[in-house]
């Protein structure tokens, strides 16, 4: 890999100067889903025949019906590999590791995430990452990381994910310490209409933090690690999980027959992610005890640099009443948002804060 061009470097220029011709690239990549197999499976061009014989015309006609069905399928390239040079490691989590990779054969730059069998089935985790791959497969928003297609071996399975250039969130929030409000303000606007999207779909997050978003190569938000995601058409679900700072009263203290809970889970968590971004640690954070017990009874407390905007959307989206809490639309409606999220305003905050230099130590940073 030492005599190769830079992953990063390649990643970067063809993201940033050939966003288009990128987009038609994903196109071209083989996914092993059903519904893009669908999709690529196109009946073979038939070739025209000569007209039937008068002894042959009947059986013919009868079975006209039945032989169209029976059109040859064009083969799906098999998923491998060897069709991908490998970069540099990306991330580590509990079960995976991802790398900067590049598809041979168009040039295409992804993420691959690699998985292994040993260590899901000790951890117990098939279900969740068979769960993943389900969702986020069919799933294509700005502000999602795209899941392009998987494959596996004796061993290991494979992701073939969108390309974040620039990195984990968490890290720049632990950089920064905590984010100025106008930056805030964009990224919870982005995860409001990704979480639209989501929830439109009947699909639950569950697990919304800063360690599950990345940033793309303009900066963008981009949900990732669909794990402890749910497709629920009932929009109704029972199982305890996600991440304790982030966990919302009803999972904590079931207030319906049946301890179930919906999608205002993800509500919660968004007031719980806007606070962090503002002030650099949970709202709720302590040891678990005292975290379980403040999360369930609402025990808030906002410190007063906060501005009143700013102050307001996080008191009404961590309601201890699910019902009582913003929605997504108000979310992106409220005057918080809308007084850093116009064209003007963003231009203004980008040049008081120099983008260009930041962009340019993300550069060498990368290579």
């Amino acid at each position: 890999m030492s005599k190769l061009p830079s992953l990063v470097k390649i990643a970067l220029q063809n993201q940033t100067h050939q966003a288009s011709v990128a987009s038609q690239r994903q196109t071209q990549i083989p996914h092993t889903s059903a519904a893009s197999q669908r999709e690529r499976a196109l009946p073979a061009p038939q070739t025209p025949k000569a007209p039937p014989s008068t002894a042959e015309s009947n059986e013919d006609a009868q079975g006209d019906e039945k032989s169209v069905a029976l059109v040859k399928q064009p083969a799906v390239k098999k998923l491998h590999l060897g069709m991908f040079e490998i970069g540099k490691p990306l991330g580590k989590g509990k079960f995976g590791r991802v790398y900067l990779a590049r598809e041979r054969e168009h040039g295409f730059i992804c993420a691959l995430k690699v998985l292994y069998k040993d260590e899901l089935q000790q951890g117990r985790v098939e279900k969740q990452v068979r769960r993943e791959i389900e969702i986020q497969s069919n799933l294509s928003h700005p502000n999602v990381l795209k899941l392009y297609g998987h494959f596996h071996d004796s061993k290991r399975i494979f992701l073939i994910l969108e390309f974040a250039g620039q990195g984990e969130l968490y890290k720049n929030l632990r950089k920064a310490n905590r984010f100025p409000e106008w930056k805030a303000a964009q990224y919870i606007a982005q995860m409001a209409s990704a979480l639209s999207y989501l929830h439109r779909k009947h699909v639950i997050h569950r697990d919304i933090k800063p360690e599950n978003i990345l940033l793309g190569i303009h900066g963008e938000i981009k949900i990732s690690d669909f794990g402890w995601s749910v497709h629920a058409p009932s929009n109704r679900r029972t199982t305890y999980c996600g991440t304790l700072d982030y966990l919302p009263p009803e999972m904590i203290v079931p207030r319906t027959p049946g301890h179930s809970y919906d999608e205002k889970v993800d509500l919660w968590s968004l007031g719980v992610l806007t606070y962090e971004f503002l002030v650099g640690e949970a709202p709720f954070e302590d040891t678990p005890v005292m975290t379980t017990k403040r999360i369930a009874r609402g025990d808030l407390k906002v410190p007063s640099f906060l501005s009143k905007d700013a102050t307001d959307l996080i008191k009404k989206l961590l309601v201890v009443n699910p019902q009582d809490r913003l929605s997504l639309e108000e979310v992106q409606q409220h005057p918080w948002i809308i007084k850093h999220c116009q064209p003007q305003q963003r231009r203004d905050n980008k040049s008081q804060h120099h983008p260009e230099k930041r962009e340019g130590s993300l550069h060498s940073r990368a290579m």
